[in-house]
């Protein structure tokens, strides 16, 4: 990629990343960081609370100025950092630093999987469909090749160094790894291979086949984040950096090792199982619940769970997952038996509303809304508390809603939390 850029670009992108700084320097902003390492860590206070924007992102985005690519990634980097707090004004911390991924080739199975997309009426891919290799697990399952990955470090490093003499001295530039938030999907990366109802038909008429495949997933998955760790590729989340579905790392008992080489233990992980919803609590211990804990084992914190109701796997196995702190409360979940299981323990209940609140129609229904959020309020009494609002995909011409949704929950934790 050619980092080179035009000098008006780049005294603008210098003027916009001070706005970002100025932002990330107002007292809100520490008075939040304070609050999301005493929330991490299992000390009093108030629910925190965010709107993700990313999925809603069209909806508020602001035509970008510069014309290079180089530049308008960091523009759109700034521009997001910026309205978070403009639009929202929710319990994210605004950062005082940009940061990129590595350039790292990765390669799943030894093929690509194609995948079939549609468009909905305003033009946005969200619909699409997997043209799944295997039709046979026992007959295709040779096809499946051990996971390959390559890192170009050159280029990585002239990128951050690009960055750096851009804005540097305003902004830091960080090297941050990513694979920790949605890579360690195994049951996706199951149903991806052979649809979900090949899948779950499996475990009944090959269960060693469907235990060979999630142990193959599972391993190459591993071998890879080792490989990451190995190589000096690992970065710390334990700050502000996106920890879970949503969440952010903010801790202190996650810390830098001495030497300066990161390794899996210090960092969280994202681990989920959506796809398993449709079987039983019994057959989720059997087949998915043993991968996914070999995985949490190797990382020091662990948030779990995505869009899946969780309190039928509760008590069977998912009580015992190693490591976790916090653990997603979904739409489908059932809130007041979550409540009872996570009060009294260090496990955060990390829940997410309805997003249809944000989503549907132009205006917002301030009396349904309320009486949602305080069922939830009530449910996780005695518990620590943090609400996150994901899967909005569009705002239906109305950007004010987000901020009003902040406000009025504020009003009811100021009301009625303890």
């Amino acid at each position: 990629m050619n980092y080179k850029i035009e000098k008006w670009e780049r005294e603008y992108l210098r003027d916009y990343a001070k706005k970002q700084l100025e932002i990330s320097k107002l007292p809100v902003m520490q008075e939040r960081i304070k609050r999301w390492y005493d929330h991490n860590e299992n000390k009093k206070g108030k629910p925190m609370i965010i709107i993700e924007l990313a999925s809603f992102r069209d909806d508020v985005r602001i035509p970008l100025k510069t014309q290079s690519d180089f530049a308008r990634n960091i523009e759109s980097a700034i521009q997001n950092n910026i309205q978070v707090h403009e639009l929202l004004d929710d319990d994210e911390v605004c950062p005082d630093f940009l940061t990129f991924g590595w350039d790292i080739e990765y390669k799943e199975f030894g093929f690509d999987i194609p995948v079939v997309k549609s468009k909905d009426s305003f033009g946005r891919e969200i619909g699409f469909e997997y043209q799944y290799p295997i039709k046979d697990l026992e007959t295709d399952f040779g096809m499946l090749k051990p996971f390959t990955y390559t890192v170009n470090k050159e280029n990585s490093f002239n990128r951050i160094e690009a960055a750096r003499d851009i804005l540097g001295d305003i902004l830091k530039v960080e090297m941050e790894s990513g694979f920790h938030r949605w890579g360690n999907m195994i049951s996706l990366k199951a149903v991806q291979l052979m649809s979900m109802e090949r899948w779950m038909i499996a475990m009944i008429e090959t269960p060693e086949m469907s235990h060979k495949l999630m142990d193959y997933i599972t391993s190459n998955m591993l071998s890879y984040q080792h490989w990451l760790e190995e190589n000096g590729l690992l970065t710390m989340n334990n700050g502000n950096y996106y920890a879970g579905a949503g969440s952010r790392g903010f801790t202190h008992e996650l810390k830098m090792p001495e030497d300066g080489k990161v390794r899996l233990k210090d960092m969280w992980v994202n681990v989920n199982s959506q796809e398993s919803t449709g079987i039983s609590p019994s057959m989720y211990e059997e087949f998915v619940y043993p991968y996914i804990e070999r995985i949490a084992k190797e990382y020091g914190m662990v948030y779990y769970g995505c869009c899946e109701a969780v309190h039928p796997i509760w008590d069977v196995c998912l009580k015992n997952l190693s490591n976790m702190r916090k653990v997603s409360i979904s739409p489908w979940c059932d809130e007041q038996f979550m409540g009872e299981r996570l009060r009294g323990t260090n496990i955060i209940y990390s829940r997410k509303p309805s997003p249809h609140f944000l989503g549907v129609g132009y205006d917002f229904d301030d009396d349904e809304y309320s009486k949602y959020m305080l069922n939830t309020l009530k449910a996780a009494k005695g518990c620590n508390l943090e609400i996150i609002f994901r899967d909005v995909y569009t705002l239906s011409g109305n950007p004010a809603k987000a901020k009003r949704a902040v406000r009025l929950l504020r009003e009811l934790i100021d009301k009625y939390w303890e």
